[in-house]
C-alpha cells in the first residue's frame, strides 16, 4: 500500500478471522489467559504491557510516518513526559522554541527543570541564534512546526544539520501539520510526537498522545517506560482514534481549504491587524512550508487591531466558531491563547498577544464559517 489514505484505512487493520468483522474488535480486558505459566497466547499478559487494539493504533501511526517503532499513550503529554524521561537525566539541556504549546513549556519548565534539566527558548527561525544555544550537555532540540499559536515555520532539514553536529536528539511536534500533511522523520527528524486528541482522533472525543520514531536503542527506552509508568492509551481511546484516523486525509484537505478561505477573507479587514497562516504569501516562511508541506493546514491566528479588550469579544461573539480549548475537530473552534491555552507562560517573555485570538476551523461549510467570523468581528467591533 502507497497511498496515504488507502494506509490510514488498512494499516494494522485486518478483519477479524474470527467472525470476518470489517472492524477489528474492542479489546477491552485488563488481563489475558495463559494457556500455562509463561505461555501466552499472542503474547499478551496484561494489557499494560500490550493490548491488539493499542497495538493496531501503535502500527497504524508509525506506517502513516514512516516510522519503524509507534507507542500511544494517554495524551499528548503523557507521550512527552514519558518521551523525555526515556531521553534525560539531570544535568541535560534542552532547547525549545518560543512560541511552542503552553502544555510543553510548563512539562519541561515546572516538571523537568527542578529534576535537574537545564531549558533555554529560542526563536526556532532563527538558524543562528539555535546554533548559538547549543551547549556541551544539550541532548534535545524541541522543534514545533507550524508553532502554536503564531504559525512560524521552522526549517526542519536546517534545524536536523544543526542539531546532529552537535550529537543532540531533534524531536519535532506534528501536531498541527499530522502526518497527511508533513513527515519529519523524511527530512532526517529522529522523534515525531502528537497529541492524536487533534487531528488524528479528530472528533473532539478522545484523548491521546502518539511518538513514532526509527531508533532502536530509543524505541527499547521509550517501550520500557511505557510499560514501567503506564501512561498507556486504554483500548476504547485507542479504538476511537483509530477511528478517526480513517478519515483524516479527507478531513485534512477540508481543514485546509476552509482555514484558507478564511485567512483570505480576513486579510486587509479593517478589525484584523495581522493573520498568521502559512498558507498566505506573505506570511513568514509560506515558501519554506510550501516545500516541507503538502498544504497548509486548518489552524490560523488573527491580532486583532482593537487590542485585547476587542479580542475577548471577538472570541466571545462567533456562533458555529465555539469557544473552548483544544483543536482539530470536525467542528470550529474558537480560543484566546493569552488565558487559554497559554496562560501558563502569560507575564513571561514567552506570553502570547493579549490581541491574538486562534481558529481552529472545522469541516463546516466555507460559507457559513467565514460569515460567521465576519459577523463576529461586527459585533465585537459595534
Amino acid at each position: 500500500m502507497t497511498d496515504f489514505s488507502t494506509r490510514a484505512i488498512h494499516s494494522g487493520q485486518a478483519f477479524d478471522p474470527n467472525t470476518g468483522s470489517v472492524i477489528p474488535p474492542i479489546y477491552q480486558t485488563s488481563t489475558f489467559v495463559q494457556k500455562r505459566i509463561g505461555e501466552l497466547r499472542g503474547g499478551y499478559e496484561y494489557a499494560r504491557s500490550a493490548n491488539p487494539t493499542r497495538d493496531s493504533l501503535q502500527q497504524l501511526v508509525a506506517d502513516l510516518e514512516g516510522a519503524k517503532h509507534g507507542f500511544s499513550f494517554s495524551s499528548g503529554l503523557a507521550a512527552e513526559d514519558t518521551l523525555l524521561r526515556s531521553i534525560l537525566v539531570p544535568g541535560d539541556h534542552v532547547i525549545m522554541g518560543n512560541d511552542v504549546y503552553g502544555g510543553t513549556h510548563r512539562l519541561v519548565n515546572r516538571v523537568f527543570v527542578p529534576w535537574g534539566i537545564e531549558l533555554d527558548t529560542v526563536e526556532m527561525t532563527d538558524l543562528d541564534a539555535v546554533r548559538a544555544s547549543i551547549r556541551p550537555n544539550t541532548r534535545v532540540l524541541w522543534v514545533e512546526t507550524p508553532s502554536n499559536p503564531l504559525m512560524k515555520i521552522s526549517d526542519i532539514t536546517a534545524l536536523v544539520e544543526i542539531g546532529h553536529a552537535a550529537g543532540v536528539i531533534v524531536v519535532v511536534d506534528n501536531t498541527f501539520a499530522s502526518p497527511y500533511l508533513q513527515n519529519p522523520l523524511a527530512f532526517g527528524a529522529d522523534v515525531v510526537t502528537h497529541s492524536t486528541t487533534k487531528y488524528l482522533g479528530g472528533h473532539s472525543d478522545v484523548l491521546g498522545g502518539a511518538v513514532v520514531l526509527n531508533n532502536d536503542e530509543l524505541a527499547e527506552k521509550l517501550g520500557f517506560l511505557q510499560f514501567a509508568i503506564g501512561p498507556v492509551s486504554g483500548p476504547m481511546d485507542a479504538w476511537l482514534t483509530v477511528r478517526g484516523i480513517k478519515t483524516l486525509a479527507v478531513r485534512m484537505d477540508r481543514h485546509t481549504a476552509n482555514a484558507q478561505a478564511i485567512a483570505d477573507a480576513l486579510v486587509g479587514h479593517p478589525a484584523i491587524e495581522r493573520v498568521y497562516y502559512p498558507g498566505l504569501a506573505g506570511h513568514p516562511g509560506h515558501d519554506l512550508a510550501a516545500r516541507q508541506m503538502r498544504g497548509f493546514g486548518g489552524m490560523l491566528s488573527v491580532a486583532l487591531a482593537g487590542g485585547p479588550t476587542v479580542a475577548r469579544a471577538f472570541a466571545e461573539s462567533t456562533e458555529l466558531f465555539q469557544l473552548a480549548e483544544s483543536l482539530g475537530g470536525v467542528e470550529s473552534l474558537i480560543g484566546y491563547p493569552s488565558e487559554m491555552t497559554h496562560a501558563s507562560v502569560r507575564g513571561t517573555a514567552l506570553a502570547v498577544p493579549e490581541n491574538l485570538v486562534r481558529l481552529s476551523v472545522g469541516i463546516e461549510g466555507v460559507d457559513d464559517l467565514v460569515a460567521d467570523v465576519l459577523a463576529g468581528l461586527d459585533r465585537a467591533t459595534a
